[in-house]
C-alpha cells in the first residue's frame, strides 16, 4: 500500500503486511489480549534520504518529516497542522520548583488540538488506498479533527457520538459537514463503528475496539512528529516528557518518534515518558506489575477527554520501555492549573489538557521526575473547546461604580489589587 513495509504487533512481535488492519493484532485479539500495531518502514532507505539537520525549505507543518509518515507528500491531506510552539514557562516552572519547563502548545493546531496530527495521517492514508467513507467515535477533539480533515479530503465522514458533550465540540464537528449520529452510550458508539467497518468497509480513525487497542496505527504515526519537533525546537532531546493519557495514542506515537530518531542515529538518547492520568489505570498496572491494563474505579470528571478507567497496552509499554511513571491529578488540581497557566503564562488550555502540568507535583513527590532536568509538558487542546467548564469555576463579573474612586475600591475589594502610583515623566 505504498510507503509502509508492514505492521508489527506491540505484544507478540508478529509482522503483518501493510493493509486494512484496524483492530490491532488478530492473533492477540483471538486470545483476549488486544494489542495495537506499529507501522514499519524501510529504515535504511530513510537514513539515506532524510537528514533532520537539513529541513530548510520544507513546509512548516508535520509533513516536513514526510519520510517517516505513511504517505508521500503529494498525497497528504493537510491544513498546516504541526510545528506548534515549544514555549518556555519560567513563572510556572518557578512555582512548581522546576529548573526548566516548556509546554508543547498543541492548542494552536487548525482545529485547536493535537488530534489534527492523528486525523491528517489517518485520512491521508485512507484517501491514498481508495477508502470512500471515514468514520469514528468521539464527543470531542478527535471528532472535530476527523471531520475537518475528511472535509479537506473530499470524503464523507460519519461520526458516532452521544448527546452529552460540550457545545463547542458539537458545533465544530457539525460545521465541517460530518454526519453526526448520536447513540445512547460510549459502548454503543464503538459497536456502531465496528459494524460499519465490518459491513460497509469504512475507514476508522479513532478507538473502537474494547478492551482498548488504540486508534488507527496510520493515524498514530502523525503523533510521532511531536517528538521530531521537540528535538528540532529544543536543539536536543528533552529529559522528561509528560502527556495527559487516556488510551495512550499520542503518548505511544511520540515515544515511537523519539525511538526512531535514536535508532536512526539522529539523537543519542530518549526521554523518560511520564503519563498524567485522571483515574490511574496505567499507574495501577505498574504498581501491580500487570501484563495488561485493568479497569479501575471511575466517575464524573472535568477531564472528559482523558477520563478513562482503562487504557491500552501501548501506553504501558511506553512506560516500561522508557523507565517512565504514571501519576494522577484531581479535578480541583486541573481547574486550578488551568487558571494558573492562563494567568501566569497567557495560555488557555482545555481542562483535560493541563493534566500534564497538574500532575507534576505528584511526579516530584514520587521521585520519578527530576526537577533539575528539562521537562516538556504537552498541552493537547484549547480551552475554547469547553469554555462552559471553565466558566462554572470563575467568579461572576461584578458591577463597579463608574468613577475613579469607585474603581479603586472595586479593584481593592474584589481583586485585592492596589493601583500603583502613576509614573511621572520628566522631559526637557
Amino acid at each position: 500500500m505504498g510507503r509502509p513495509t508492514g505492521l508489527r504487533c506491540i505484544r507478540c512481535g508478529v509482522l503483518y503486511a501493510a493493509g486494512k488492519m484496524f483492530k490491532g493484532c488478530p492473533a492477540c485479539l483471538d486470545v483476549g489480549h488486544p494489542a495495537n500495531l506499529l507501522v514499519q518502514y524501510d529504515y535504511a532507505e530513510i537514513r539515506r534520504g532524510f537528514d533532520p539537520r537539513k529541513l530548510e525549505g520544507r513546509p512548516l507543518s508535520m509533513w516536513r518529516y514526510h519520510e517517516l509518515l505513511p504517505v508521500e507528500p503529494a498525497e497528504a491531506v493537510s491544513l498546516g497542522e504541526g510545528m506548534t510552539p515549544l514555549v518556555a514557562v519560567p513563572r510556572l516552572a518557578q512555582r512548581l520548583g522546576l529548573r526548566e519547563l516548556y509546554v508543547k502548545n498543541e492548542t494552536v493546531n487548525p482545529t485547536w488540538s493535537f488530534k489534527d496530527r492523528l486525523a491528517s495521517a489517518a485520512v491521508s492514508t485512507a484517501r491514498s488506498i481508495g477508502m470512500r467513507v471515514i468514520t469514528g467515535s468521539s464527543s470531542g477533539n478527535a471528532g472535530a479533527a476527523t471531520a475537518a480533515y475528511s472535509a479537506r479530503a473530499g470524503l464523507p465522514c460519519v461520526m458516532f457520538t452521544t448527546q452529552q458533550f460540550p457545545l463547542a465540540m458539537k458545533v465544530q464537528m457539525a460545521v465541517y459537514g460530518t454526519k453526526l449520529v448520536a447513540v445512547p452510550t460510549i459502548q454503543d458508539r464503538w459497536r456502531m463503528v465496528e459494524a460499519c467497518v465490518n459491513q460497509f468497509g469504512w475507514f476508522p480513525v479513532t478507538v473502537f475496539v474494547y478492551p482498548l487497542v488504540g486508534s488507527s496505527p496510520y493515524g498514530i504515526e502523525g503523533y510521532k512528529t511531536m517528538a521530531f519537533e521537540m528535538v528540532e525546537q529544543l536543539g536536543r532531546v528533552p529529559d522528561q516528557v509528560i502527556y495527559p493519557v487516556g488510551a495512550g495514542d499520542a503518548f505511544s506515537g511520540a515515544w515511537k518518534g523519539f525511538s526512531e530518531y535514536r535508532d536512526l542515529g539522529y539523537v543519542d538518547s530518549v526521554p523518560r515518558m511520564l503519563a498524567a492520568e485522571v483515574f490511574g489505570p496505567l499507574e495501577n498496572a505498574l504498581e501491580k506489575d500487570l501484563d495488561h491494563v485493568a479497569e479501575v474505579p471511575w466517575g464524573p470528571t472535568v477531564g472528559i477527554s482523558v477520563g478513562l478507567n482503562t487504557s491500552a497496552l501501548q501506553g504501558l509499554n511506553v512506560l516500561r520501555e522508557s523507565g517512565g511513571a504514571a501519576a494522577r491529578a484531581s479535578d480541583d488540581e486541573m481547574l486550578a492549573m488551568q487558571r494558573e497557566l492562563a494567568a501566569a503564562e497567557g495560555i488557555y488550555a482545555e481542562t483535560s489538557s493541563v493534566l500534564s502540568l497538574a500532575a507534576i507535583k505528584h511526579f516530584v513527590e514520587q521521585g520519578t521526575l527530576n526537577p533539575d532536568r528539562t521537562v516538556v509538558a504537552v498541552l493537547t487542546s484549547s480551552g475554547l473547546k469547553d469554555p462552559e467548564t471553565t466558566q462554572k469555576h470563575l467568579p461572576e463579573i461584578q458591577v463597579a461604580e463608574p468613577t475613579l474612586d469607585g474603581l479603586k475600591r472595586f479593584l481593592r475589594d474584589v481583586y485585592g489589587f492596589e493601583i500603583p502610583a502613576p509614573q511621572i515623566s520628566i522631559s526637557g
